[in-house]
């Protein structure tokens, strides 16, 4: 990242140390690019996500509902959440992308690999990401309403 609009290959340094520019830059674990965004933090999220899937996939014998759908909840579906919370995915493709991942997951459950998306949901009792996000920012609001955020937030609504 560059200070001001007319030194874009202006060279910083901390002490006596030059800071190398970069198109990305991560801090707090969130990866940024140039134009602030975040989207590469979605690849990294279903990556990682993905990844586990295939873990559980190679390690587990039992592909039953009973099996696949502990694991999911507390090795990938972690990573996917964290991203929808967080950041609300603003772009469809970054939407789609974690919901890729929750597709991948519910075909693995048996006997339900031939079902539409929407029917392996409701047969396991999960929620699409999309509602998901909306589901926190309501118990947000419902835990604000209640004046769980009494003193962070006087004043906001009147």
């Amino acid at each position: 990242m560059h200070l001001g609009h007319s030194n874009p290959k202006h060279k910083y340094r901390s002490g006596r140390k030059w800071i190398e520019s970069s198109p990305e830059e991560e801090g707090l674990g969130v990866l940024v690019d140039k134009k602030l965004n975040v989207s590469q933090q979605y690849v990294l999220a279903a990556q990682k996500a993905n990844c586990t899937l295939g873990c559980i996939k190679r390690s587990v014998a039992s592909w039953l509902r009973e099996v696949i759908l502990p694991l999911y909840f507390m090795l990938a579906l972690p990573h996917l959440e964290y991203c929808v919370q967080l950041w609300s995915p603003q772009h469809k493709k970054d939407m789609d992308l974690l919901e890729r991942v929750q597709r991948r997951a519910t075909k693995m459950t048996r006997g339900l690999e031939h079902f539409p998306y929407e029917d392996r949901l409701r047969e396991l009792g999960l929620f699409s990401l999309e509602k998901r996000g909306l589901q926190g920012d309501l118990i947000a609001a419902f835990q604000y309403l209640k004046g769980a955020y009494r003193r962070d937030g006087e004043g906001l609504f009147i």
